[in-house]
């Protein structure tokens, strides 16, 4: 019995002990190796003791102060330092709690920047299929997840969507790579010419896209030529990072390695590495600019946005990543997992694609990897796998409806940057026994 909302109404998960490392444990002693960081968010792994020290002694300045009397010497700090990191014209950082509002704050930041500007009639949002950027209702209304939008879809602005780049599903005989992303970015285009180009005051998506499509990149030349759409048609480019950014595809932004840069780009989840909640959205000089001398007012707030503690958290993330040169180590680990994910399941007869960057990689699953058919869209999958890799001491993140918010079914892989080789053996070891047994249960009911 729990008087607590679980997210399921009928289980109730482990409770939880402690965690070290790449390891938590539970209230029976049983040890979990964390391979999904949650859901990509403990990039530092468990009781990092430079993170706790931060926090304590924030703690024990001020843990609270509204910031609509009062700024602080952390959030200073912190967005300073993001601001370094980032493209010259990033220099404006607004601080929320997690990704669901640090897009909610991108989405009208982008109104507001064309009200400033004398474009009143700029309100709609083009989002590509399959992508997700957050729960409330503004950002689930911006993404593009059939089954997660259904319910609630009486209260939601309608927006326009056009088609995710899925090479392994979409791609042509005999099309290249290259002029597969050209092809998909060109929706793009036409949706802006259908919808009318003064309708529309920002195209949103994800550079890796994570939770609804498992680590889902686009091909070279795609956000470029992204880039070149919204520019001619005077469109804001919001990249959400929330679930791919800060380190975790080998690079602190996901969208360094696209040749892009966005107007207005969102991250949380491995912000602060989870040891708070913290999300942001990095503005634009030139939209920083259209508020600062027109209204000079952001109509938008929350009660905890920029909250010290979690400040920070997320500046001594930052510091560790920098000290420990974890960046690297992402993109060394991450080298190594897809290696041993690609040799380990290279004949698997249900391991139709392996993708993803950095420490954040997917798998999908099919029903016969040379058709590309995939499992049954009644058939829990994503919930067998879940269960099993947790009975075996493994978290992995497994999804449904990976093709169109019904049918498919992946696995996402988003472990610790401080993973080690041997670690990767036990998730390796684990995983493959796990996609065997969920799989054969399949087979034998058939």
């Amino acid at each position: 019995m729990s008087n607590i909302l679980h997210r399921h109404c009928h289980k109730i998960p482990p409770r939880i002990s402690g965690g070290e490392g790449v390891y938590l444990f539970d209230n029976t002693g049983k040890s979990y190796l964390d391979g999904c960081g949650g859901a990509a968010v403990s990039c530092l792994g468990h009781n990092h003791k430079t993170v706790t020290s931060a926090m304590k002694k924030q703690l024990e300045a001020i843990p609270y102060a509204h910031t609509g009397f009062f700024t602080s010497d952390v959030a200073e700090q912190l967005a300073e330092v993001l601001s370094l990191r980032a493209p010259d014209s990033l220099n404006h950082t607004y601080f929320v709690s997690g990704g669901s509002e640090a897009v909610e704050s991108a989405l009208k930041l982008a109104r507001q920047y064309f009200v400033e500007t004398g474009q009143p009639s700029r309100n709609k949002v083009i989002s590509r299929y399959q992508s997700y950027h957050g729960n409330t209702l503004g950002a689930l209304a911006a993404g593009g997840n059939r089954w997660r939008r259904e319910p609630f879809s009486p209260l939601l602005v309608e927006h326009g969507f056009i088609s995710p780049c899925y090479s392994y599903r979409n791609r042509k005989d005999g099309e290249s790579e290259f002029e597969y992303g050209l092809r998909m970015a060109q929706e793009l285009e036409d949706k802006l010419l259908e919808m009318g180009p003064e309708n529309v005051m920002a195209f949103i998506a994800e550079p890796v896209v994570g939770a609804t499509a498992g680590a889902l990149t686009a091909e070279r030349g795609y956000f470029y030529r992204i880039r070149q759409i919204c520019d001619r048609y005077g469109v804001l480019l919001i990249l959400d990072e929330v679930m791919c950014g800060c380190g975790r595809t080998g690079t602190y932004f996901a969208f360094e390695q696209e040749a892009a840069v966005p107007d207005l780009v969102t991250m949380a989840k491995g912000l602060a590495a989870g040891y708070q909640p913290i999300g942001a959205v990095m503005v634009a000089d030139h939209i920083y600019e259209a508020i600062s001398s027109g209204s000079g007012f952001f109509q938008h707030g929350h009660t905890f946005m920029a909250h010290p503690i979690a400040c920070a958290a997320a500046l001594a993330t930052l510091q560790v990543i920098d000290n420990d040169d974890l960046l690297s180590q992402v993109a060394r680990q991450g080298r190594k997992l897809f290696a041993e994910l690609s040799n380990r399941f290279a004949d698997h007869l249900h391991v139709g694609d392996i993708r993803g960057r950095g420490l954040f990689l997917g798998i999908e699953l099919v029903e016969n990897r040379e058709t590309k058919a995939p499992f049954p869209s009644d058939f829990p999958l994503h919930n067998i796998v879940k269960k099993m890799a947790m009975d075996r001491g493994l978290m992995v993140y497994p999804m449904g409806g990976t093709i169109d918010g019904r049918q498919g079914h992946h696995i996402l892989l988003a472990p610790p940057f401080i993973i080690q080789d041997d670690h990767i053996e036990e998730l390796i070891d684990k995983l493959a026994l796990t996609i065997d047994d969920a799989t054969h249960q399949f087979d034998r009911s058939a």
